[in-house]
């Protein structure tokens, strides 16, 4: 495998990325940021459509010089592209050309769809109080938000905190998966012992989304506005990206933000040889994966070419004693997952097509789903 710096990833920091985010455009692009800024006032007005339809049409290349540039540009545009869609009644089935074609140029630049994704959502969405300060919960703030409030800033950041906690299990990743080719016990020892604590840590923090995202509030006020145009009920036909020749004027159909665009539980299923029974849930989990970064999906897909066979993990007490170990960990935070699906969604009660009860934001049956990733984690178990 390639050095992790080459698959986009930092060794203190897992897929966040190595210099924190920016939270300013180049100067000829202000008035993004403005707007930007401005979209939790212009969401509560009811009016977000009319402010939106004020945006010149800009052309964004000339002015994108760096990574940290392209993609808060692609931050700001997938705001300004959900805020339009679901941020007033009826959805909207039309972006205007102000909006798509910059966002269709940043995203076809940055090798992802034009909608929401989790990459602009999470990994690109924090700065820290203390700038010399640790990347966990306490010191970090969110740079963009829909509504904003406790519950939004809180559920975002939990996320932002479990990337962080993930690094020091990525960056064992490379040395199990050849520690397992070689068949090195010693060294596939070693390795399991530096993941599992991180693992640990990942579940620790997801347990404290409760303490400051409320359900009720996260159902009705967070959720609505991260949901995508595809197996979405009120928008069955996708959504028309004006001005964007390569579409053809026909509407596209994207999936919306999901926590099944984080890398991490993916990478950790290929190094650890947890697999998925080919079925629609894994057809679901390889289309997530062109909605990551392009370096983090070919992370995963340098791991799995290992293709690891856990039962090496059988060949001494202790080395089975540690995967377990791994394993247990990945099967309580799906656990708690799915239990908070239920939580914060499944049990709300539903009040419009657009904000379905049965359906995630991704546009899959839920829970059927992560009760199959949980029950194939556990699955993988020695004994």
């Amino acid at each position: 495998m390639h050095a992790l710096g080459e698959y986009g990833i930092h060794e203190g920091r897992g897929f966040l990325p190595a210099e924190d985010p920016l939270r300013e455009l180049p100067q000829a692009l202000g008035c993004w940021d403005e707007l930007a800024y401005e979209l939790p006032k212009l969401l509560a007005s009811g009016r977000v459509r009319y402010f939106l339809k004020q945006m010149p049409l800009l052309d964004p290349l000339p002015y994108l010089a760096t990574d940290a540039t392209w993609r808060r540009a692609m931050q700001v545009l997938s705001y300004f592209g959900h805020a339009w869609v679901w941020g007033e009644e009826p959805p909207a089935d039309t972006l205007p050309e102000a909006i798509a074609l910059p966002w269709y140029m940043v995203a076809q630049h940055l090798g992802r769809p034009p909608v929401l994704s989790y990459a602009s959502y999470a990994l690109d969405n924090w700065y820290r109080l203390e700038k010399e300060g640790p990347i966990d919960l306490g010191n970090i703030a969110l740079i963009q938000n829909f509504l904003g409030g406790l519950d939004e800033e809180w559920f975002i950041l939990v996320h932002v905190a479990i990337e962080a906690a993930a690094a020091p299990a990525l960056r064992q990743l490379p040395r199990l998966v050849s520690a397992v080719e070689e068949e090195n016990l010693t060294e596939a020892e070693a390795a399991l012992e530096a993941i599992i604590p991180a693992l640990e840590a990942m579940y620790r923090i997801l347990l404290r989304m409760p303490e400051r995202c409320d359900p009720y509030i996260y159902y009705n006020r967070v959720r609505p506005y991260i949901h995508g145009w595809k197996d979405n009920p009120s928008l069955p036909n996708g959504v028309i990206y004006e001005g964007v020749a390569a579409y053809e004027g026909k509407p596209q159909r994207f999936r919306g933000e999901t926590g099944a665009q984080s890398s991490i539980i993916p990478a950790l299923d290929a190094a650890l040889g947890i697999r998925h029974a080919e079925d629609p849930l894994r057809v679901y989990l390889r289309e997530m994966r062109t909605y990551m970064p392009p370096k983090h999906r070919a992370f995963i897909e340098d791991l799995e070419q290992y293709e690891i066979n856990n039962d090496f993990f059988n060949r001494t007490m202790r080395l089975r004693t540690l995967y377990n170990e791994a394993i247990h960990w990945i099967e309580q935070f799906r656990t708690k997952h799915l239990e908070y699906a239920a939580q914060y969604i499944a049990r709300q009660h539903q009040r419009s097509l657009a904000n379905p009860t049965s359906v995630g934001t991704g546009g899959t049956p839920f829970m059927p789903y992560l009760a199959k990733h949980r029950d194939e984690t556990s699955a993988h178990k020695l004994s």
